[in-house]
């Protein structure tokens, strides 16, 4: 099964890898530029808003059209997003191909999910999950190890974007020689209203995050129109959603409990996620000194984390059947590790503490992300299984994105505040130096002074950004906590006498037989052994 998935999984690290190989690299790209703070945030975040907006969308599109066709699609739109942005010759055009460069990611980060639903039973998709899992934390942590070397080496940060395409060219052909998966052939009534009004929405409400506090002040008429425009087009969304026959994100998912509460810890898991990848690498290099490739050796334990973690819990699910306390167990680990950072990161805390925390973090992480979507996926029939597994990613990469945008606004305002204070202290005025004006400093440009100045005020401005991840990890943790464990099904598809009932006491289940991979994107799937009650179903 690995084999036809290889294709698959490829297309997926290297999506994910681009939405983080560039957080070592953008102190060197933008330092070149002239790029500020505010601008470092966005070049990670047009992506992820990108990806966050599109995700349902794709979600959906996998329910009524060729999974397989969809995940092409995605993969050619990713590799032009990336050519396009090593091409780039000011920030404003990065920030621009990065977006489209996050529309094909949005497409990788939803289909797989679905692909890996559509032709492997829950029971035996915890092993796969743990596959996709360990594959999404090495690609979201180790992106800015790699980041690092191509910065240090010869080749230049614009092989940053350049080194993903020969990847997913290569993805696309595996694709197209040895995966099939099934189609539901149903009529095809597109909400394209909805569509547009939830892309609209999310990117309104992550504008005021990203641009709140900067660009203008929280409390202001500009603010109030920009979160305004997104809750309103977001409210109409749901008005919409509720009349149309094939909603991009069908509200009856709502009104399952494992749905509801599986969301709302993927929103915050996603916060910790993206937020603590990004920020760390600038920390590293900002307050401790590092080198980019340095940057990324530095955040090997929280890659070693995520990856046995999420490989390891995979495996146990698949064996016992069961899910929530390795969930349970995950978001207890992120929130102590995510605590314990805030309490003592600084520019002069031992790197060995460090390590413990970023495990901790990497971890929780590896336990959490997939395994959320599996929990949804086995209360969900195949028929809304792109729009139940996408939305939850859709929640996931919101969260990532509104944490980087946030805590991005977090650190930007303590780093300036803390430097323009420092600078005072030496008699320095406030604004009359770049450091202070919010750039993008160079640390062996500095006086000694000033250095020390800067190096401080990111390590203290890291730790206010981990203090307000925190709490959030632990309300991740208490809706985990109230979510209710379900036998793991050993058919791809619900049963036909109803849904599965969530009050039922999680047993393990006997290991199921083989099954078969369909042949054809356009046949049904062959009848599929070890269907509850002995029969045999069909996709």
């Amino acid at each position: 099964m690995l084999i036809p998935l290889s294709g698959l999984l490829t297309a997926l690290f290297v999506g994910v890898l681009s939405s983080t190989i560039v957080s070592n690299a953008l102190p060197r790209i933008l330092g070149e530029l002239g790029g500020s703070q505010a601008q470092y945030t966005w070049v990670v975040t047009a992506s992820l808003l990108a990806m966050t907006a599109s995700t349902p969308i794709w979600g959906k599109l996998a329910d009524l059209f060729s999974k397989k066709l969809l995940v092409q699609i995605s993969i050619l739109i990713f590799i032009v997003g990336s050519v396009l942005c090593g091409f780039s010759t000011s920030t404003s055009e990065l920030i621009g191909y990065r977006v489209l460069q996050g529309l094909g990611m949005g497409g990788l980060t939803a289909l797989a999910q679905v692909v890996i639903a559509a032709i492997i039973p829950p029971r035996e998709r915890g092993r796969y999950s743990g596959y996709l899992g360990a594959i999404m934390s090495v690609a979201i942590v180790g992106g800015p190890l790699l980041g690092g070397v191509i910065v240090d080496s010869a080749l230049g940060w614009r092989w940053c974007f350049f080194v993903a395409v020969p990847l997913a060219a290569i993805s696309l052909v595996v694709l197209q020689r040895t995966l099939s998966v099934p189609t539901i052939k149903r009529e095809v009534h597109i909400d394209y209203l909805g569509a547009l009004l939830i892309a609209g929405g999310v990117s309104a409400v992550l504008l005021w995050t990203s641009l709140g506090g900067k660009n203008f002040p929280w409390v202001s008429w500009t603010s109030l129109a920009v979160l305004g425009a997104g809750i309103v087009a977001l409210a109409l969304a749901v008005l919409t959603e509720s009349r149309v026959r094939e909603p991009i994100i069908p509200l009856f998912l709502f009104r399952q409990r494992t749905v509801v509460l599986a969301i709302v810890a993927g929103l915050f898991v996603g916060v910790a996620m993206f937020g603590s990848t990004v920020f760390l690498s600038q920390y590293f290099q900002l307050s401790r000194g590092a080198t980019a490739t340095q940057a990324g050796l530095m955040t090997l334990p929280m890659i070693a984390g995520m990856l046995i973690a999420s490989t390891v819990a995979g495996q146990l699910i698949t064996r016992y059947g069961r899910w929530k306390r390795y969930l349970v167990l995950g978001a207890v680990s992120l929130t102590a590790g995510l605590t314990l950072t805030a309490l003592f990161l600084s520019a002069e805390v031992p790197y060995w503490q460090l390590a413990i925390f970023m495990a901790l973090v990497g971890i929780g992480i590896g336990m959490t992300q997939q395994n959320l979507v599996l929990a949804v996926q086995n209360t969900v029939s195949m028929r809304d299984m792109g729009s139940a597994s996408s939305t939850v990613a859709f929640f996931r990469s919101l969260g990532g994105s509104a944490g980087v945008a946030g805590l991005g606004a977090v650190l930007a305002g303590s780093v300036a505040g803390s430097v323009n204070s420092g600078l005072a202290a030496l008699g320095i005025p406030a604004g009359s130096t770049s450091v202070s004006g919010g750039t993008i400093p160079n640390l062996a440009t500095l006086p000694d002074p000033v250095r020390q100045i800067v190096t401080e005020a990111y390590g203290a401005a890291t730790a206010h950004v981990f203090a307000f991840a925190a709490p959030l990890a632990a309300l991740a943790l208490i809706a985990i906590l109230f979510m209710r464990e379900t036998p793991l099904r050993t058919t791809i598809d619900i049963e036909p006498d109803g849904p599965v009932d969530e009050s039922a006491a999680s047993l393990p289940l006997p290991r199921t037989g083989r099954h078969e991979l369909v042949s054809s994107d356009a046949e049904p799937a062959p009848a599929l052994a070890g269907s509850t009650g002995g029969g045999r179903h069909r996709v």
